[in-house]
């Protein structure tokens, strides 16, 4: 794993529960990889090409931030010879161009819609995909133990709005994951999210009424946000999903 933060801690708990040989990256390793044995703690920064050499060689990865910047990100791919191994890239939706549209609802977005090009992190995604045949899974909004919902709304971060959100459970996103190194072919890109977008308007109405979570007030957003697709990642890598209602597992976050 390249880098190991939120995904990449619940990534390395599945892998390692399937009897897989995880190591687990960071700039700081004895800091925030207190929790993985030692032997399986690798130091790797990707701006310092001193320590690209503690990646094994012939290692399937899991590439967990952005893949920024362009220059940096093209030499150590080079470096790397990523072809010789599987690679997975975790992207974001907002890698989607949507335009000018003012469609509402949105149009449902799949793995064909334009992607906007100048954004750092997609031309670093599309690098590795198109060069290094990376697969790269375009994420929606994370959420799960720690990241609840319902505290956004509580922290004011998020307010009744018309517009749409997209969410994948971690354990889903993990999954997904390690689905793609299995079966994934190279150079693919695959939406990861729930597929059922909810308007925020609708999120905060439930958490009122089923666990009287109040939001406080927040600045209105008149945007239509985006409803993700994830029929490609359901048919092509034949994934179920873990925790296909948001509510239910929101019930087991509370």
């Amino acid at each position: 794993m390249l880098g190991s933060g939120y995904t990449g801690h619940v990534l390395y708990t599945m892998g390692a529960a399937q009897g897989r040989t995880v190591l687990a990256t960071s700039r700081n390793p004895l800091r925030n990889l207190a929790e993985v044995p030692s032997e399986q703690r690798v130091m790797f920064d990707l701006e310092q090409p001193s320590t690209w050499r503690n990646i094994p060689t012939g290692a399937d990865l899991v590439w967990c931030f952005p893949a920024t910047p362009l220059h940096q990100v093209e030499t150590f791919a080079g470096w790397l010879n990523a072809s010789a191994r599987r690679l997975v890239v975790l992207g974001s939706t907002s890698a989607y161009e949507v335009g000018e549209s003012q469609d509402y609802p949105p149009q449902w977005i799949d793995e064909t819609a334009p992607i906007d090009l100048t954004k750092p992190r997609v031309q670093g995604e599309e690098f590795l995909r198109h060069k290094y045949g990376a697969i790269v899974l375009r994420v929606a909004g994370i959420y799960g133990p720690g990241r609840n919902p319902l505290n956004w709304i509580q922290q004011g971060r998020v307010g009744p709005s018309r517009k749409y959100v997209n969410l994948i459970h971690v354990e889903d996103l993990a999954a997904i994951c390690l689905a793609a190194i299995e079966k994934g072919p190279p150079g693919e890109a695959y939406n990861v999210s729930d597929g059922q977008p909810h308007t925020w308007s609708e999120i905060c109405a439930t958490a009122q009424q089923r666990w009287n979570v109040a939001g406080t007030p927040t600045k209105e957003d008149h945007s239509t946000g985006k409803r993700i697709s994830n029929a490609k990642v359901r048919t092509a890598l034949g994934y179920t999903l873990r925790h296909p209602d948001l509510y239910e597992t929101l019930q087991t976050l509370t």
